[in-house]
């Protein structure tokens, strides 16, 4: 007896017959992908690499023609010279004291302001933040006169409260914390209010506890910001006590010549405390930059 098999259904004339693209073009795909981000990664480690090999030269083989990538001696004195030559451990203290105060100071500031620009409701609210945001297109050179001017006329010249006080608030900051906070429904706020908690408690008790990854955002950069400012340490402070590593770096740059190798010494050891902070993190701040610009 012959058995007789169904036929298969006959596709409609909507049905797609073209079946999962080959296996060939997407691994070449995926590869041309991640050579290319190899590639470009490498890119941008080479300067990191290069002041790296350089900090174990001696000064007269930094600029050499062709480079040497790998030193002809690696000179490891140089991290122990460099603590004797110049303060380092005090303009390291200095960098990290500014840091994490401003630091600490605009993720306060940024996060508050940012919560009555999205949570509270009050007359000229959106016109107010548009203005504040606005000054961010506004170059840092257009009013350095007058900030000097002010802080001169308060006697805080030469003072780390000059820094202090002149970047403990900042737009951009407000700016990235109100786009995470319009993420965070309003009937969460509204739910606190009928229970009768205060808008104090609401941005300590709700707001605060669901924006760690803005606010470590926020604080990466801020932190990154500060220790890197070169030209306010520059204009405000004198006194060699007062200075930052990145004026401290300043030290190895004579009259009619510069002392290279120490240079790239110092910056190497000036790179590594950002370095580590991003490390720990990254994943906050991924995270926070994402959820920033996605939602809101």
């Amino acid at each position: 007896m012959t058995t007789l098999r169904e036929a298969p259904p006959a596709a409609g004339p909507g049905a797609s017959q073209a079946g999962p693209p080959p296996r060939g073009p997407r691994i070449f795909r995926r590869t041309l992908a991640y050579v290319s981000l190899v590639a470009v990664t490498l890119l941008v480690l080479l300067p990191l690499g290069w002041m790296v090999t350089s900090s174990l030269k001696r000064n007269n083989e930094v600029f050499t023609i062709p480079i040497e990538w790998i030193p002809r001696e690696f000179r490891w004195s140089n991290y122990v010279e460099i603590w004797e030559q110049i303060p380092m451990a005090t303009y390291l203290g200095n960098s990290l004291y500014l840091s994490v105060v401003i630091t600490f100071l605009q993720v306060l500031t940024g996060s508050f302001a940012a919560y009555g620009f999205s949570k509270v409701s009050f007359p000229g609210r959106d016109g107010l933040f548009l203005a504040y945001i606005a000054t961010i297109a506004v170059p840092w050179q257009a009013y350095m006169v007058p900030q000097y001017i002010m802080m001169q006329r308060a006697d805080l010249i030469n003072t780390h409260l000059s820094i202090i006080l002149l970047q403990a608030f900042g737009a951009f900051g407000v700016f990235l914390m109100r786009q995470y906070y319009m993420s965070i429904p309003d009937e969460l706020c509204q739910a606190a209010r009928i229970d009768g908690l205060s808008e104090y408690g609401i941005y300590r008790r709700i707001i605060l506890p669901l924006s760690k990854p803005a606010l470590a955002s926020l604080a990466l950069l801020t932190f990154v910001s500060t220790w890197n400012d070169y030209m306010g340490p520059f204009i405000y402070l004198t006194s060699n006590e007062l200075w930052t590593v990145q004026l401290g770096l300043r030290s190895f740059v004579g009259q009619y010549q510069a002392d290279y190798a120490m240079i790239m010494t110092g910056a190497v050891l000036s790179v590594l405390p950002v370095m580590v902070i991003f490390l720990f993190g990254q994943r906050y701040f991924i995270q926070g930059i994402a959820t920033s610009g996605l939602k809101g």
